[in-house]
């Protein structure tokens, strides 16, 4: 941690990035890194691929959060938050490499410890626990707004404290947090409280497509782009869906997939898939995905793949006989 507090306080341009996609602790680390950052009156990029999910648009700061970065010579620092791997940060992945210095900050098993300098801790309960850390070590003070940002990545990533990342750190932030003026009954009442009718249309429409492996321990949701365009909805309405896959009895992975883009032509059926992995704790999904080229948590994990609908229902599907 010395090398990246160094770091940061002799640099002045500094991007902070996360994932593509993204969660609770992917925002609220970086919402939280950056507004800290700003105290130390440092000029600040938060960025961001994706659109930012509707449920966490009420985060202070989140309208900072742009979808382009600049030029790699604007910035003699990135800090990247929450990926396991440079490509999460999406297609200008290639800019963010050529930036002076990278540091790496996350809690995925499955990290390939990519960029300058490392700060992987695979016991913290969430990527908001290191920041946490971090903005501690560099002595600046919290207030309501970043608190509020630590607090949603924690409760999101330790599935509202029942996940088995769920540590003596999540409890004793949270209790630190709130000390600081954050009301966690407001903060569940915008991630978990209210849904547009669309989103609950859609969910009508996920749960009609959960298929179940024959040895009932895999299940298989899917949602696509005409499920979304028929719901009015978009991409981060899914955010959530599998659990309702994983929660079915006996079963031990629940699958998601998502239909991104196209991927290879009008010519063909081949297209561009999200697929997300859960398990009820017994399986190693990070494993699973790593097999595909992705990677995440224990229980949590996922991976981009191109192919047909049908080959890939059949590829996950075959998960099944070993678990």
């Amino acid at each position: 941690m010395k090398q990246i507090l160094q770091h940061i306080k002799t640099s002045q341009r500094i991007l902070v990035a996360s994932h593509a996609e993204p969660d609770g602790d992917c925002l609220g680390s970086l919402v939280a890194m950056g507004m800290a950052l700003i105290k130390l009156d440092k000029t600040i990029t938060l960025f961001n691929p994706s659109p930012i999910p509707a449920v966490y648009r009420f985060l202070p700061g989140v309208k900072r959060i742009v979808t382009q970065i600049k030029a790699a010579e604007e910035y003699d620092l990135a800090i990247i938050l929450d990926c396991g791997d440079i490509i999460r940060v999406g297609e200008d992945s290639s800019i963010v490499t050529q930036i002076p210095i990278v540091v790496n900050i996350d809690h995925h098993v499955s990290n390939t410890g990519f960029g300058h300098v490392q700060l992987i801790d695979t016991d913290a309960c969430a990527t908001a626990e290191i920041v946490y850390r971090l903005i501690q070590a560099l002595e600046i003070p919290f207030d309501k707004a970043i608190a509020t940002s630590i607090y949603l990545g924690i409760l999101t990533d330790t599935g509202s404290f029942r996940f088995s990342n769920t540590n003596p750190a999540a409890f004793a932030i949270s209790k630190a947090m709130i000390d600081i003026g954050v009301e966690p009954h407001a903060v569940a009442q915008r991630v978990f409280g209210t849904y547009s009718l669309g989103r609950i249309k859609l969910l009508n429409m996920a749960l009609n497509s959960i298929e179940i492996s024959e040895n009932g321990k895999l299940s298989l949701m899917t949602v696509n782009r005409s499920m979304l365009n028929a719901t009015g909805t978009s991409t981060e309405d899914i955010d959530g869906l599998i659990n309702y896959a994983r929660r079915i009895e006996d079963v031990k992975v629940a699958a998601l997939i998502h239909e991104i883009k196209n991927g290879a032509g009008k010519f063909t059926n081949m297209n561009r898939y999200h697929v997300s992995l859960r398990s009820d704790s017994t399986v190693d999904v990070a494993k699973i995905a790593g097999k595909f080229g992705g990677g995440g948590h224990t229980s949590a994990a996922g991976f981009q793949i191109e192919s047909t609908l049908v080959s890939l229902k059949e590829k996950i599907i075959e998960l099944a006989d070993d678990l």
